[in-house]
Order: C-alpha cells, then structure tokens, then sequence
C-alpha cells in the first residue's frame, strides 16, 4: 500500500495544479485509509505536504503576476495565528473527533463546489476588513484542527471580501495555504511523529504533480472538472463517516502497526 500512496501522492499536487486547491482534502484520506497512518501524524503530514506543494505553487503563479502579496500577507498571518491555535486545541481532542471534523469539512467543500460558483469581486472592489479577518481566523482554525488548508474558503473570500480577480485570488490563495500549513506544523512540533523518509518521497511526487496539473490546466474543462471532484469528495467523506461512526472500533490494520512501530524512535523535529 505504501507504493499505492506514492501513486496518489502526484493526484495531490494535480489536484493543486488544476484547481488551486483540494490538495490537502485529498492527503488526510490518503495517508490514513491507504498509507495507514493514524490521524495525528497524517494531518501533520499532510500539513508538511500541502504546505510545500503550494508554496511551489504559489511560487508559479507569481512569476505570472497572479500573486497579491498584499493580501496574502494580512489574510495569512491571521489565518497563521488561527492555524497554531487549531493545532493546540487538536492534541486535546480525539483521532474520531478530528476524523469525522474533517468529514464535514469534505461535505462543505463538496457543497461550495456542486453550487458552481462564480464570484465576482464588488464593484467597488472595497476590502472588507471584519470579514477578512473572520475568513482568515476559521480558515486558520481549520487547517490546524484537521490539516486541510482551505482554498475552498480562501479562494471567494479573497473576490468578495478583499476585492481580488478569481485568477489572482487562486494563486494568493496557494501561498495563504504554505503560511497556514507552516503555522499548523510547527503547532504540532513534539507531539507526534512522522516517517521522514516516505514523507519526503511522498511530498516530491506530489510537487511533481503540480507541474503536471499545472500543463494539463488549458486542455481540461475546469467546470466539469470541478463537478466531478466535488461527487468525489461526497464518497470520500461518507466512507470516513462510517469508518469513524458506525465502525468506530476499526482495528488498526497491519499496514499502520508496522509502519508505527517503524518510526517510533524517530522524533518529529
């Protein structure tokens, strides 16, 4: 299964390069139902991985002027502060609490997608401070809580609320998401621990993703796409909700026993 999820890692940073987001809705589910890692340190993982597949992202879409770095700085840093705090909170609360969280954050995103929005920012283009900053702290909360980095949320508030085209909101939106994934990361630092090795290969391949998502952007139907990956994250999230419900005493499988009793001597930082 481990080289099963170095496959899926690359459909992460695809997922990043076509759209702007749903990578780290993709790498909880990956890193836990098919790598076998337990929640905690797949949500770090994950943050470890998104952060750097968007930061190279973000880094792409610079070069093409598409990078408000105005108000990527005051959305992110609020947003970092809510990261680090989400992160806290999360060492208190269980592995089926932060599971089934993130199942709804899955539904909400799948919901915000199937709407088929089209958000144009005001005429006036006013930013709208209070609700940049109110986006910016739940985004935050949610990227530490249960490692999602939230471009579904960053993406309309960054048109509506601080007056960005949808183009330059996506890629503002892909460095929001490094800062809040740094922010969660360190939140987390001491308290769990992570493969390094598989980490490193498994964030690579999913870099390499985004160069590919990126180059198949102008051949795909960005609607149809989108649609398509919203259903997904529909079956995506119900399977969580019965494997943190229904069959709440899931027995760890093989893959995770081995895997944990493999890295326990390593430290996270």
């Amino acid at each position: 299964m481990e080289v099963v999820g170095f496959g899926l890692a690359a459909l992460i940073g695809i997922s990043l390069g076509l759209l702007g987001g749903g990578g780290s809705i993709l790498a909880v589910p990956i890193l836990v139902y098919v790598v076998g890692m337990a929640a905690k340190p797949a949500i770090v993982a994950s943050l470890l991985v998104v952060g750097t597949t968007s930061l190279v992202g973000a880094f792409r879409h610079w070069w093409r002027s598409n990078v408000d770095l105005r108000a990527a700085l005051i959305f992110g840093f609020i947003s970092m502060a809510g990261s680090y705090a989400g992160g806290r909170i999360a060492a208190q609360v269980s592995d089926t609490f932060q599971m089934v969280l993130f199942a709804v954050v899955m539904l909400g995103a799948s919901i915000s997608m199937l709407r088929s929005r089209k958000e144009e920012a005001p005429a006036d283009k006013a930013v709208r401070m209070p609700l940049v900053v109110g986006a910016a702290g739940v985004v935050g909360l949610l990227t530490g809580v249960v490692g999602v980095g939230g471009g579904f949320l960053i993406v309309p508030a960054l048109v509506l609320f601080a007056g960005l085209s949808m183009k330059r909101a996506v890629g503002t939106s892909l460095l929001v998401i490094a800062m809040n994934s740094a922010s969660g990361f360190l939140a987390y630092a001491g308290t769990v621990q992570i493969d390094w090795r598989y980490i490193s290969i498994f964030t690579a391949l999913a870099v390499a993703g985004v160069f590919i998502g990126s180059a198949l952007v102008q051949h795909v139907s960005q609607a149809a796409l989108t649609r398509a990956f919203a259903w997904f994250l529909v079956a995506v999230a119900g399977f969580i909700l019965i494997q943190n419900t229904v069959s709440r005493q899931r027995p760890v499988a093989p893959v995770q026993s081995q895997r944990l009793a493999r890295i326990s001597h390593r430290p996270l930082l």
